[in-house]
């Protein structure tokens, strides 16, 4: 038991240690996250809206219900809700993902030199083994939901910095998802805060009617070019 604590407390440290290496900012204090969750508590926020010292929205639960298919969405940061309790569940290179059998050998030749990490929701700071991801492989404007940790691509998240190099110098990158089939314009997390509101984004992968959570995280093509990347499609951490 001992062991395996340690061990998810170094996946905590070593996904804040990945991410937040890049990130050359200062970064909030343990109040940003419930006091269960403390130190072990990373926010991840959307650079059009918000910057590591004043996060504003931060990846969030809906309604914190901790189950396969729950949506993910952005919601003001919050001290008492636990439904924003986010830890690090693994992180490495995109290279060691693939030894591990979780993305594959095209994703491998892409960005197999790049980080990666899972986050996982923690209620409270209490484990849930659902990561953030994707029910299927990745398709336009397909949303965030819960998914089971360590199994697929789809809860792998790489840190481009690749696409983005003048933004990630400022601590903002694209996450690109792990199950991503377009290299050209991979599918990276996006987030509009009236994305809910799109009709595009209502559609589902056979372009059947879904019911729209309201600002849902999406996976988009990603955009732009390496020297500009839309604030939409940029993510930073802070604690």
């Amino acid at each position: 038991m001992i062991a395996l604590v340690k061990k998810k407390a170094l996946a905590a440290a070593a996904v804040m240690a990945m991410v937040g290496g890049i990130t050359a900012a200062e970064t909030l204090s343990a109040d940003a996250a419930t006091p269960e969750c403390g130190d072990s508590c990373i926010k991840i926020y959307s650079a059009g809206y918000g910057s590591s010292q004043q996060p504003n929205l931060v990846e969030t639960v809906y309604r914190g219900v901790a189950r396969v298919g729950q949506p993910t969405t952005m919601r003001p940061v919050s001290t008492s809700d636990p439904a924003g309790d986010i830890v690090g569940h693994r992180a490495g290179l995109v290279s060691d993902f693939h030894e591990d059998g979780l993305v594959s050998a095209e994703v491998n030749q892409h960005y197999g030199s790049l980080r990666a990490v899972e986050v996982e929701y923690a209620p409270h700071g209490k484990r849930t083994g659902l990561c953030a991801g994707l029910a299927h492989t990745a398709y336009q404007y397909e949303g965030l939901t819960l998914q089971k940790c360590g199994v697929s691509a789809q809860t792998v998240w790489i840190i481009d910095t690749k696409d983005s190099p003048s933004t990630a110098s400022q601590g903002h990158f694209p996450l690109v998802n792990g199950s991503t089939t377009n290299f050209d314009h991979p599918y990276a997390m996006t987030f509009h805060h009236d994305s809910y509101a799109h009709t595009g984004w209502r559609m589902g992968r056979s372009g059947h009617h879904r019911t729209a959570v309201p600002s849902q995280i999406r996976v988009a093509r990603l955009m732009g070019n390496p020297s500009h990347v839309p604030d939409s499609q940029l993510w930073g951490t802070t604690k």
